[in-house]
């Protein structure tokens, strides 16, 4: 008997099998984009932010020695990313090459200023640390001013928000769709062998017994749904990096390691959840009642 009902009720690549790990693996990749957009705004964020510089003008009575002690003070300030100095004879040579004129030529005088560039790591990229970093700067006398674009600042943190609650109440409509899709598929799958479940019942199986090979089928389709999502996430991934390779600031090892994980994860839990849930179902049910389901 125990033979028998192993061999009816677990077929393991058989045409079903197959059919519900396809499914399974297009539902557990879509998972796996909400996963990456999720992780992979935050990695964005992050880039963005730290890509927004402010300009510490300074004045021409600072000698050259120490606006290098100046930037070196500052590489050491916690909210220091990177820093750049830009002298006078830079600045002109930029804004000549991006005006295509020299304004000294006509002025007789180099009219710019050196500078130095800083960029902030991203917990200071905001308008409310910037003016204390400011005023904390400012008290230096030869700091002639501080430049940045308050608004742009303003903008993009303001985004950054909205994108980032999108994203994360997309992430859970999508995981209950997930959910619901591999529910549906399992359900199909187990609802063919509902007379197969009833006809172990009868003979003196156990429920335990009965559930047994279905869990461990499901649980394999979840293992194999995961590991093809998870090829097709990672060879998407690689591409997209070998492409621009500026995106491996966005699209790191350790998203790719959490996109993966969390795939795999779902695929056993899930089909592992819906298979119990769906072969209880049946196991509760009396013969008259599954002729008509």
């Amino acid at each position: 008997m125990k033979n028998k009902s192993k061999n009816n009720s677990v077929s393991y690549f058989d045409m079903q099998f197959i059919t519900s790990s396809i499914s399974t693996t297009l539902v557990l990749l879509l998972l796996g984009l909400v996963v990456f957009f999720v992780l992979g705004a935050h990695n964005l964020s992050i880039y963005v932010r730290e890509n927004i510089n402010f300009s510490v003008l300074i004045s021409d009575d600072m000698k050259e020695a120490d606006i290098l002690k100046l930037q070196k003070r500052l590489d050491k300030e916690p909210f220091v990313k990177q820093t750049e100095y830009i002298s006078k004879k830079q600045a002109l040579k930029e804004q000549s090459e991006a005006m295509g004129t020299d304004p000294e030529e006509f002025l007789g005088y180099n009219p710019f200023i050196a500078s130095i560039e800083i960029k902030l790591h991203s917990d200071y990229a905001n308008s409310d640390s910037i003016a204390k970093i400011e005023k904390m700067i400012k008290k230096n006398t030869n700091i002639q001013d501080v430049l940045y674009q308050r608004e742009l600042i303003d903008l993009v943190n303001e985004n950054i928000r909205n994108i980032s609650l999108v994203l994360l109440a997309l992430a859970v409509v999508l995981a209950l769709i997930s959910f619901a899709l591999i529910n549906n598929t399992i359900r199909l799958a187990i609802y063919s062998k509902r007379f197969l479940i009833h006809t172990m019942k009868l003979v003196g199986a156990s429920w335990g017994f009965i559930r047994r090979p279905f869990l461990r089928r499901n649980i394999w389709s979840g293992v194999l749904a995961g590991i093809m999502a998870d090829a097709i996430l990672m060879g998407t991934a690689y591409w997209l990096v070998s492409y621009e390779p500026e995106l491996i600031r966005v699209i790191t090892p350790e998203v790719m390691l959490l996109v993966s994980g969390s795939v795999l994860i779902f695929g056993v839990v899930i089909t592992f959840l819906c298979a119990y849930l769906s072969i209880n179902k049946y196991l509760r049910m009396k013969a008259g009642t599954l002729y008509y389901i």
